[in-house]
């Protein structure tokens, strides 16, 4: 392993350090645990030592996702160092395509036998051969021939679409299926279900191979900051993928809790009163002194919440984030009210109450059983306000606030900031939280700057950003 005994403090400092830079909340305690199992499980055997520090260091399974990149990029493995010695065989000449036949055979064996030392070589082999690219190697910038130490930068992608691995499925189970008597439809599809999976941690061990060698060259600590994918509550709500929700929305219940806590915490502390103008008078007998405060008490009760949500395009994965949030939150309210839009609006309340259904299929519910498009499926701001402060008075009342969910794009529509000017004037106060970087408010057809100088706008692209928005405004 390069990770010499005298350069693991200073790696583990710094595996810490990036970890952190991504999210993921690691105090003293956690770090000196992690140095423990450094010190118990020794260097010898990687894999252990990886699940020796997630287990120190992280507080749920999610932040695998992070870890693991990261993990590899500060305790690299030994095969696959540029002056490795076992790839002299490719050293010095160009890539030639029987070196690429002979590498996917090599890789078909070891995938069927699920030799895990094998791959990890192979996978450096492949990327030493076949994912080097720039002038440097030789090639005229197209890559892949010559020692991977004259190429200018590594690349896994390119690396996977020349070897292809994914295409060594048959093969693989050809020659299992020749060794062995009595199989059946089953057990065929169960062994085409591991190989894939080998193949797709086989792919991953390209992608950690060539995040090295670039971290080598580049710099360990840039590497990690920019190559490595953020932990799913730090992406962007309007670019996560349908993996990124689906976590997302396996974490509404635990996120809910928290907010729960602050909010009663908040509660609490605002129950305790302010001190009222009485002391001063009372104090006089005292010269002066308040001995006995007296305390406006507040009285307790609950205010009330309205959602207005666009469920258009890609702004849907937020909304349907945060009416998922909102209704774990339904306690803490005395009553919640849910409207969704894309032209035109309807109630959604019952569609994501506590007996519906699982909200896997929240938008697909939404968009067939609620009335949210008139003629065409585009937004439209100015016509979805008017019509929900026409058709929902009720809806809005000096204990409401309301959360407008959008990322104010009206399509050259007519923004109607009277509709919001008169359901701000009903309201007690009116929130929009735009799921868009604040750079891109009032380009191209954004009304953003022309609604926010009616409500207060708040740039929400993560999850990250709406639970911290969430417990700074929600009324108490």
């Amino acid at each position: 392993m390069s990770a010499t005994a005298a350069g693991v403090p200073e790696r583990l400092t710094a595996l810490v350090q990036a970890l952190r830079s991504h999210g993921v909340r690691i105090g003293t305690g956690e770090t000196v645990d992690a140095g423990l199992a450094v010190e118990a499980l020794g260097l010898t055997d990687r894999e252990h030592l990886r699940e020796g520090l997630a287990a120190a260091l992280l507080h749920s399974e999610g932040q695998r996702a992070v870890f693991d990149p990261v993990f590899d990029l500060y305790f690299p493995r030994s095969v696959g160092a540029p002056q490795d010695t076992r790839h002299e065989s490719s050293a010095g000449r160009a890539w030639r395509d029987s070196d690429t036949a002979d590498l996917r055979e090599r890789l078909a064996a070891a995938l069927a036998a699920n030799d895990q030392e094998l791959l990890d070589q192979l996978a450096a082999e492949a990327v030493d051969g076949l994912g080097g690219y720039g002038t440097a190697n030789g090639a005229g910038g197209s890559g892949g021939s010559g020692p991977s130490s004259r190429s200018d930068g590594w690349s896994s992608h390119q690396t996977l679409a020349r070897l292809r691995p994914e295409t060594l499925l048959a093969r693989i189970l050809a020659g299992i299926r020749a060794g062995a008597a009595g199989e059946n439809e089953f057990t065929d599809r169960l062994q085409a279900d591991e190989i894939r999976r080998r193949i797709q941690a086989f792919r991953g061990r390209v992608g950690s191979e060539a995040r090295r060698r670039v971290a080598e060259r580049r710099g360990t600590d840039e590497i990690a900051r920019r190559a490595v994918a953020p932990t799913a509550d730090r992406v962007d709500f309007l670019i996560a993928g349908r993996a990124q929700l689906d976590e997302l929305r396996r974490a509404v219940q635990p996120l809910a809790r928290k907010l729960a806590t602050r909010l009663a915490a908040r509660r609490r502390r605002a129950a305790r009163g302010r001190i009222d103008l009485r002391t001063l008078r009372g104090s006089l007998s005292t010269g002066g002194v308040p001995m006995r405060p007296v305390l406006r008490r507040r009285r307790p009760a609950r205010p009330e919440l309205v959602l207005l949500c666009d469920v258009s395009g890609s702004v849907a994965g937020f909304a349907n984030f945060t009416m998922l949030l909102v209704q774990a939150l339904h306690d803490q309210f005395s009553k919640v009210r849910v409207f969704a839009f894309v032209n035109r609006v309807d109630e959604v309340t019952d569609l994501i109450g506590r007996d519906a259904a699982g909200p896997e299929g929240l938008s697909a519910r939404i968009l067939s059983a609620a009335a949210v498009t008139g003629w065409h499926g585009s937004s439209d701001y100015g016509t979805s306000l008017g019509e929900f402060a026409e058709r929902y008075p009720d809806a809005v009342g000096p204990r409401s606030t309301v959360f407008v969910l959008g990322d104010a794009r009206t399509n050259m529509s007519d923004p109607n900031t009277g509709a919001l000017r008169d359901v701000a004037g009903r309201a007690r106060k009116v929130y929009w939280l735009n799921p868009e970087r604040r750079s891109l408010w009032d380009t191209g057809d954004s009304a953003a700057d022309t609604y926010a100088e009616i409500v207060e706008m708040h740039e929400c692209r993560n999850a990250q950003q709406l639970s911290a928005l969430i417990a700074r405004l929600l009324p108490v």
